[in-house]
């Protein structure tokens, strides 16, 4: 073995510059406990003149990632460009069909490629890491793949998008609207300028991709997954939440069912008492559901420079001992086509928020299009305005009021086909509001 591992990274933002700096500071601590040097030789990024707080003095400059993969003078190409295709992919590939390992966090980049990516690091015996790709410093992948091979998972689900956690924590320490929240979070640098990708669950959706192949044991299937954002929570959902035991998260999750498997990322009504309920502010939690080990919880820093070069340098590392093995566990032709579960027919309790109109009968028929649909309830709560009871005391106000209902477990089919049923008797006022319920 070579007494010096080189490296060369592409992007050097604000994950890369901290994975330079974190090389270069634990150089001692690495050697002793490698055997070998672990040497940055080369960089590429947009901006050359940019200060970064790093001296490259001593590093060869590409202005080009695609020649930077391809170089002789490099052992291991790390991605840091991000974007699903374009240079991130061209660089990746060169990297490979040149026999260069490759360390990337481009959970975009997976999610779409990373099936064909990987088959191509086994073609020619490199390889393909990418811890940093999920729940930035926490190690979920190594945990799926490494740690947990002696355990059938059930299903992995967690909080993984510090975005949407933060709004969701503000939201209900402060009675926010989810608007003001945004606002604030784009202020802080939480949040994008354009926050699309992560309140509308995508960047989510990318993350539970790769977790949904590790634990089950399948072929990337991102396309399977419901996706819901967060944009129509409301501070009435976060009272209603808190009053009836429960803590609003947007949740990744993916279950094997009888069906096959089931992916969805949606806002979810979880247990006060579990958890991942604990989890607050931009902080991230995976939970896996295992035979073995029941249920396995790990929390930790979702993103940040420092955090998610952690987990980059951690893949370094392994490829530099020669401890990595295939990207997804099992050699890609082992990996299983996905059996899709119907969201349809997806099966729990749910939280149905109506705005109904202040009158006789509303209730009642509200109520008798669940039990058409077969669907139990567990709790009914009507709270009446200020407004609606200071009109008419006796319940005749017409004002739009709230009336919330806890389901028992029923299916996804018969909670769309009840609450049609409710919007078109005429007795609400507004679309209504449903959030399935995950319980312990």
């Amino acid at each position: 073995m070579s007494h010096e591992f080189r490296v060369g990274v592409a992007g050097l933002g604000t994950v890369g510059a901290s994975a330079v700096r974190m090389l270069a500071r634990q150089d001692e601590q690495l050697f002793a406990r490698l055997g070998r040097r672990v040497r940055v030789s080369a960089v590429s990024a947009r901006n050359r003149s940019r200060d970064r707080g790093l001296d490259l003095a001593a590093l060869t400059w590409f202005d080009d990632p695609v020649a930077l993969a391809r170089s002789g003078d490099i052992d291991c190409f790390v991605e840091l460009i991000g974007g699903e295709d374009g240079p991130a992919l061209e660089a990746v590939t060169a990297a490979l069909e040149t026999g260069r390992h490759v360390v990337t966090a481009n959970k975009a980049l997976l999610a779409r490629h990373g099936v064909k990516l990987a088959a191509l690091a086994e073609k020619k015996g490199v390889s393909l890491a990418f811890e940093a790709s999920v729940a930035g410093g926490i190690p979920v992948i190594k945990t799926l793949r490494e740690a947990l091979g002696g355990n059938t998972i059930s299903r992995v689900y967690g909080i993984l998008n510090g975005t949407c956690n933060y709004i969701l924590s503000r939201m209900e320490a402060e009675g926010l609207s989810f608007e003001e929240c945004l606002k604030d979070a784009q202020r802080m640098g939480y949040a994008e300028a354009d926050p699309t990708f992560d309140i509308g669950g995508f960047d989510t959706a990318h993350k539970l991709s790769i977790l949904t192949s590790l634990a089950f044991g399948t072929e990337i299937d991102a396309e399977a997954i419901y996706v819901e954002g967060i944009s129509s929570i409301s501070p009435i959902d976060i009272r209603m939440a808190n009053e009836l035991g429960y803590r609003i998260k947007l949740l990744g999750v993916a279950e094997r069912t009888k069906t096959g498997i089931e992916q969805r990322v949606h806002p979810t009504m979880v247990p006060k008492s579990s958890a991942i309920a604990q989890v607050m502010g931009v902080t991230n939690a995976v939970t896996i559901d295992a035979d073995a080990v029941r249920e396995l919880t790990l929390v930790g820093p979702g993103a940040g420079g420092d955090a998610t070069a952690s987990a980059v340098v951690a893949d370094i590392c392994d490829l530099a001992a020669g401890k990595a093995g295939p990207p997804f566990g099992v050699p890609v032709a082992m990996l299983r086509k996905p059996e899709r579960a119907k969201m349809r027919l997806h099966t729990g309790g749910y939280y149905v928020r109506l705005t109904a109109y202040d009158r006789p009968g509303a209730a009642a028929s509200i109520v008798t299009r669940m039990a058409e649909a077969d669907i139990s309830l567990e709790s009914i709560v009507q709270h009446r305005s200020e407004d609606a009871a200071q009109r008419d005391p006796s319940g005749r106000s017409g004002a739009p009021v709230p009336v919330v209902l806890i389901t028992y477990a029923t299916t996804e089919a018969a909670i769309r086909k009840a609450v049609d049923k409710v919007i078109g008797d005429g007795h609400v006022a507004e679309a209504p509001q449903v959030i399935r319920i995950e319980r312990e």
